[in-house]
């Protein structure tokens, strides 16, 4: 393995403190922290580690036949090395590909547990944590039954002991890898002859490759989070709700737990929030210039009420929180109610509601409105007298934000009638609906342009509701697959978003009772983007797929 010194002569830019944090930090992250210090990319500071330790470069992993029984799992996890075909001439030699180069006490390790003196191979961090996780499943080092087996406990208590530690180191790696893949859930599902684990990531439910052996530790894993959550481990006909506190590297993550009993045992979610991660401004949303100028313009007004609509897990906190940070100033007071607080902003007096205690919505916005607020953010506007608050406070000189649960901007008006809402106040308070989306963003190391002629659009804009009339021949890009995206063509999110002002023609309509069908309509004459519109402008950037917008291709129904 080079040496510190070897590492800051070789690569330019690098010093002495970078190069001792890089080597202080685990095997899998060093190659990406150096890549990230010396602004290559990882590929390329993977070709010159080869370069400078010796030993071949492989932009490509394929392991070799039967890898499982060459080397034990643990060495595979702890090492983060595969053996890989075509494999080595000497009958004494192993050949191993690795992301960071190997130290004598890896070769040692190696011999003493194959027999064999290992010839390496370095490769990209992507391409050798996908190979692990594709073949040997996470954790599959922790729960490595041989190993159990093989430890030489003396009684039963000791063997207890032994797999009680497997179990909490599997567990954290199943919650490490998901921080690590930028999952929001996981999932444990069991079923009648396994326990399966799933992770979503950018909307997605992902598979998670599991050791063949875990169905034997599926009561014990669900105790273990039970544990970790604070529940009770003897309840298990009653759903159970609970919160851990886990820290993934400098990050803390509030992960929400919920169980569920099914036929086959219980099931456990945990929904991921990492109360550090690095917030999005509002141009990294995902806003087209002109709507981001409109939302500029809007959230700097002293009042009026501000909504974010759509489903749940459709970014409607993430976008609330940017246009806090925009607008964030010293003269200004800032105060929110949320459930759960998901991102901690400074200077902002943030409270997380606890119904069991009578903390409501309500009850909350009761008490900021004596604590002299200049903008209130609520979190959702669940029920009417929430909604009354909110636009009291809007008609009193305050800015107010929140979310409504609505499929499009027009009918979040119509759901705070339904609530028993004076329409003639909703009028006066309510300044912007935004509706939004996430779709998924194509991966920007593999995407390929694709030309589409027009006769092969219209079809897409007729589903879309867009008029053809802007259909034309144009260059857009399409997934493909790399390590770096996981094969999938994708990484990471952006926001598709419907934005309408409550102009003067829309707010006679809302006086009037119009239907949100009737105020959708106003809104499209008044030059209003729809979801599916601003998906395709998406597309022509080069940003997402027509295949991901054309999830939302549904026509407006009433």
């Amino acid at each position: 393995m080079p040496t510190a010194k070897e590492l800051t002569a070789h690569f330019a830019g690098l010093t002495p403190e970078s190069t001792e944090e890089i080597l202080a930090a685990p095997r899998a992250r060093r190659c990406a922290l150096l890549a990230e210090r010396i602004g290559l990319s990882p590929v390329a500071t993977a070709e010159r580690l080869a370069l400078l330790s010796g030993v071949p470069f492989l932009p490509q992993i394929n392991l070799a036949p039967d890898a499982a029984q060459k080397i034990p799992l643990r060495l595979v996890h702890e090492y983060q090395c595969l053996p890989i075909a075509p494999e080595s001439t000497s009958p004494d030699s192993l050949a191993l590909a690795t992301n960071w180069p190997a130290d004598p006490r890896m070769d040692a390790w190696v011999l003493a547990l194959t027999g064999k003196f290992p010839a390496w191979h370095i490769s990209t961090p992507e391409a050798v944590d996908s190979a692990i996780q594709e073949n040997f499943g996470v954790g599959s080092g922790s729960l490595d039954a041989a190993e159990l087996a093989s430890l030489g406990v003396e009684n039963e208590e000791e063997e207890e002991v032994d797999e009680n530690a497997a179990i909490i180191r599997f567990i954290n790696e199943i919650i490490t890898k998901a921080a690590t893949d930028r999952a929001t859930d996981i999932h444990f599902e069991p079923q009648k002859d396994s326990l399966i684990i799933r992770y979503r990531i950018d909307g997605e439910l992902v598979p998670v490759r599991l050791p063949d052996n875990l169905v034997q530790f599926q009561a014990a894993l669900i105790s273990r989070l039970k544990i970790m959550a604070k529940l009770n481990i003897s309840e298990r006909r009653r759903p159970q709700d609970g919160r851990i506190h886990f820290r993934h590297g400098s990050d803390d993550i509030d992960i929400r737990v919920s169980t569920l009993p099914t036929l086959h045992g219980e099931s456990v979610s945990l929904r991921l929030l990492g109360t550090k991660t690095a917030p999005l401004s509002i141009s990294d949303l995902g806003f087209l210039p002109e709507d981001e100028t409109t939302i500029v313009r809007q959230i700097e007004r002293p009042h009026g009420i501000i909504l974010v609509t759509g489903p749940t897990g459709s970014g409607k906190s993430t976008t609330l929180n940017a246009f806090l940070r925009r607008i964030l100033r010293p003269e200004l007071r800032i105060m929110t109610v949320e459930d759960p607080v998901e991102y901690e902003v400074p200077s902002v007096n943030q409270t997380q509601v606890h119904a069991e205690i009578g903390l409501t919505f309500a009850n909350v916005l009761r008490s900021i409105l004596r604590q002299d607020p200049d903008v209130i953010m609520v979190g959702e506007i669940r029920d009417r007298e929430t909604a009354d608050i909110a636009i009291r406070a809007s008609l009193t000189g305050h800015l107010v934000l929140s979310t409504l649960h609505t499929n499009d901007a027009a009918g979040a008006l119509t759901r705070l009638t339904d609530m028993g809402i004076e329409p003639f106040l909703l009028a006066s308070s309510v300044e912007l609906i935004i509706a939004q989306r996430l779709v998924r963003r194509l991966c920007t190391r593999c995407a390929k342009p694709v030309q589409k002629r027009r006769d092969e659009l219209l079809p897409y804009f007729a589903a879309l509701g867009i008029p053809a009339t802007v259909a034309d021949t144009e260059t857009v890009r399409e997934p493909v697959g790399c390590d770096y995206c996981r094969n999938i063509g994708y990484k990471g999110r952006v926001g598709i978003f419907e934005i309408l002002p409550v102009s003067e023609a829309v707010h006679y309509q809302i006086v009037n009772r119009a239907s949100a069908r009737e105020i959708h309509e106003q809104a499209l004459k008044e030059g209003m983007r729809t979801l599916q519109a601003c998906g395709w402008e998406q597309v022509k950037r080069g940003v997402t797929t027509l295949a991901e917008i054309m999830t939302y291709a549904e026509k407006y129904e009433e």
